[in-house]
């Protein structure tokens, strides 16, 4: 009965988004007082050199007494991003190349953005926001 319990524990309630070689999974858990509490898991896909696979994970454990705050925080920041950049995505980050491994695009990343950010004020366009 033991294993029962705890298999149940797992599967109070659960969702899963899959993004490109990322998948998040959202797990409702419970305490042993019997509260229940948040994990946010992010699994990333790597690809090892033979073409086998292998997983990275994170988790990121919430409890009731910071949902409002994490809620609101978590909205502004997004609603932050939308109005600064619009919802097209800017980055070569999130095209769908599994082959290249994070860092690449990491360095590519910061070294374009180093060298368009101080000038590119000037030429934004809001047509497309």
């Amino acid at each position: 009965m033991g294993d029962y319990e705890m298999m149940d524990k797992e599967e109070i309630y659960s969702k899963v988004l899959r993004a490109g070689r990322r998948t998040y999974f959202f797990d409702v858990r419970a305490t042993k007082a019997g509260d229940y509490y948040l994990t946010i898991t992010e699994s990333k896909k790597f690809t090892n050199d033979d073409g086998s696979f292998h997983y990275k994970k994170h988790k990121i454990y919430l409890y009731k007494e910071d949902f409002s705050e994490f809620r609101e925080i978590l909205a502004e920041m997004t609603d932050y991003i939308i109005n600064e950049k619009g919802e097209e995505v800017i980055s070569e980050r999130h095209q769908k190349d599994f082959k290249r491994e994070d860092n690449e695009f990491v360095a590519q990343e910061a070294k374009t953005s180093e060298d368009t950010n101080t000038d590119s004020f000037t030429d934004i366009s809001f047509d497309d926001i």
